[in-house]
């Protein structure tokens, strides 16, 4: 009797798992819709892609009741019509604290080897949106141990969160669907999927239009060896830490690029010191990660902490070889100069001329599609609506 009992809960085992993987399937396949000239990027094993998961973390992605106070979402500091940055030298967190770096975008996340602008330690998405959500110093979404549990009860006492989240997960009881272990999955997906490859330039490398004659010689001085952009800026992302989904060793290079130089040793100004806050080792000092190029026009201010304003700006310093901070500010310094500073900075002899083809070049790079597309757009508002 107590055999049958056994084999009889095995069979209802059986089949809760066999329906699990019934609703799994049941779910929209996911697609990557990328040019040939791009590679699907890595997905970890444990948060596979999903229409379901990509919407559920969208909705999550705008919505204040993530953060401790519910006055913030994440899409607070990435702004879609800013290709996901915020606009500001640095973002404002829930308590109003400030952050001490420029909200770097969201958009082809899932290429990058590290996240962030000097950490090599967060390598995926969902390792990196903990950051933000726990961090104490700044304080940006608030989340901690005593209030943890009521967040994520406001999201269990939504009816819609709780077929949304039923949807996305199949393969979790009801109990463990709404927590922040599948709140980040979902998160991290949506970042995932939020992709662009629709610039001017790209339909340049389909063959559906040609440069004009300004933006071509500008595209010929980046890729050249005059300007030399593509060092740092020469992956399909237009960055130097790109990898995908058969990539086996990522290469996870960081730069000084001689935007300080306070003491004539080369030091950076705290608390922004690159990887030399993490490693303390000095030939770190100063050194960033190379932000990808795309939708550069509308993701200003610049560098990692906001101090440079105009996309006019960054090409003059790249063309001096480095920043000269005069008389006046507290970080007085010539970059240029400085000895910690990439050899790959260097003074170019760019003309008038030459500086504005870089420039239409650089703004071909916008991806006008990713900054409207309603696809990635606010889906609580209702001129947002989903199709």
């Amino acid at each position: 009797m107590r055999r049958r009992r056994l084999f009889g809960l095995a069979v209802l085992g059986l089949s809760a798992a066999a329906s699990a993987a019934a609703e799994t399937a049941k779910q929209i396949a996911w697609k990557w819709e990328l040019p040939s000239y791009v590679p699907p990027p890595r997905v970890p094993a444990d948060n596979p892609m999903s229409e379901e998961k990509f919407q559920l973390g969208r909705r999550l992605f705008y919505d204040n009741r993530l953060s401790g106070n519910g006055t913030v979402a994440c899409a607070s500091c990435h702004l879609q019509e800013r290709a996901f940055t915020d606009g500001r030298m640095v973002s404002v967190g829930s308590t109003g604290e400030k952050t001490p770096r420029n909200a770097p975008s969201i958009v082809n996340s899932g290429w990058r080897a590290t996240l962030t602008w000097a950490n090599p330690a967060l390598v995926t998405l969902e390792r990196q949106m903990e950051n933000p959500l726990y961090g104490e110093r700044p304080i940006e979404m608030g989340v901690h141990d005593a209030n943890k549990a009521e967040i994520v009860a406001r999201f269990r006492n939504d009816a819609d969160y709780e077929k949304w989240f039923a949807a996305a997960f199949p393969e979790k009881k009801p109990a463990e669907r709404i927590s922040f272990e599948t709140i980040i999955k979902a998160i991290s997906a949506f970042q995932r999927g939020v992709t662009s490859f629709d610039s001017r330039y790209d339909q340049y490398l389909q063959g559906k239009i040609k440069l004009t004659e300004a933006e071509q010689r500008g595209h010929d001085l980046y890729f050249g060896e005059k300007a030399e952009c593509h060092h740092c800026h020469g992956s399909v992302d237009l960055d130097d830490q790109f990898v995908h989904a058969k990539t086996r060793a990522a290469e996870t290079p960081f730069h000084n690029t001689g935007l300080y130089d306070i003491d004539g040793k080369g030091a950076y100004p705290e608390p922004n010191r690159g990887l030399y806050d993490i490693s303390q080792d000095p030939d770190d000092m100063g050194k960033f990660r190379a932000p990808s190029l795309r939708n550069i026009a509308v993701t200003g201010p610049y560098m990692h902490d906001g101090t440079v304003v105009t996309l006019e700006e960054v090409v003059d310093i790249y063309a001096r070889g480095g920043r000269k901070i005069d008389k006046g500010s507290q970080h007085v310094g010539d970059g240029a100069l400085n000895p910690l500073k990439s050899p790959l900075i260097v003074k170019i002899d760019l003309t008038p001329q030459e500086k504005a083809d870089l420039l239409a070049f650089l703004k071909a790079l916008t991806d006008e599609t990713l900054l409207t597309s309603s696809r990635f757009s606010d889906p609580w508002k209702p001129q947002a609506a989903e199709k």
